[in-house]
């Protein structure tokens, strides 16, 4: 039996994994952030009975040389060794990745080649898997192509969360998308509205869209040309639109080689995929 964790900046959720494919469901509740102490005992209330280890999907990048997690969202995690500490706190072995690292890794499964799991949500993230690994590179932070200065076409240079302007993030998120459609239209709507409208055929929507598919499609061309993946599953709010199908098409469209169609893809995995990302991870690492 296997302990779950999917943390997220707000909610967390647990759950139990007694072999694999098998996710039980054990408590969630919100993410305490202030507070170390806090944070340990809400992961204690939801261990599950009879867990010989426990596996964790997190927000933030795990430096696979210290151990040390950087996440912004959770500070009281912020530079802990976690898989020590919060393993000596529940007296069980435990193991963190990258939520989006996680995501990849089950969407991954046992297929051979590389695998780019993306992210199209709050926030814009990825997870590399090759021929079954997560490549966590220097710093654990691999992935994150939603970072840098990319933004390009005329758009503004929006700041960031992460501290930098221009962020591809600003402006291909669920909030970026927002953003897009008030700049170009003057029109405050969600993103779920945009997508709907412009699903339905409406002008100013499909001009949104247009340009945040146009902004996206280059720098994931770029990214398709460098690792060369055979499967690009998209997770998320906007992963679960048409939103990824056209964009499929315009990131083909820009590529050196012909995937075929169908290379970008919604996630198969739906209902908890972050439980779904940790059962991945603790039975690779604690398949014993």
């Amino acid at each position: 039996m296997l302990a779950l964790y999917d943390i997220g900046g707000t909610r967390m959720r647990a759950a139990a994994t007694p072999r694999p494919g098998v996710i039980t469901p054990v408590g969630e509740g919100p993410t305490p952030t202030a507070s170390l102490a806090v944070f340990v005992a809400a992961l204690r209330r939801w261990l599950a009975p009879g867990a010989r280890a426990a596996a964790i999907s997190i927000p933030g990048g795990v430096d696979p040389g210290t151990g040390r997690l950087r996440i912004a969202n959770i500070p009281c995690l912020d530079g802990v060794v976690a898989h020590e500490v919060l393993g000596q706190a529940l007296g069980v072995p435990v193991v963190l990745a990258n939520d989006a690292d996680c995501f990849a890794l089950a969407e991954a499964g046992a297929r051979a080649g590389t695998v780019f799991g993306v992210i199209l949500g709050t926030g814009l993230g990825g997870g590399i898997v090759v021929d079954g690994q997560i490549l966590a590179g220097a710093g654990g932070l691999t992935g994150e192509w939603g970072h840098g200065l990319a933004v390009a076409g005329g758009l503004p240079l929006w700041p960031c969360p992460c501290g930098m302007v221009g962020c591809l993030e600003t402006v291909g998120s669920a909030r970026g998308i927002e953003r897009l459609h008030a700049h170009l239209h003057g029109q405050q709507a969600g993103a779920e509205g945009i997508v709907a409208a412009w699903g339905g055929g409406d002008a100013a929507a499909g001009a949104t869209v247009a340009a945040w598919a146009g902004a996206l499609a280059g720098p994931l061309a770029m990214l398709m040309n460098v690792l060369g993946p055979v499967d690009v599953p998209v997770g998320g709010g906007l992963g679960r639109s048409a939103l990824v199908g056209y964009l499929d098409g315009q990131v083909r469209a820009r590529m050196l080689r012909d995937p075929g169609p169908g290379l970008l893809r919604p996630a198969r995995l739906t209902g908890e995929p972050g439980l779904h990302g940790a059962a991945a991870l603790g039975w690779q690492v604690f398949r014993r």
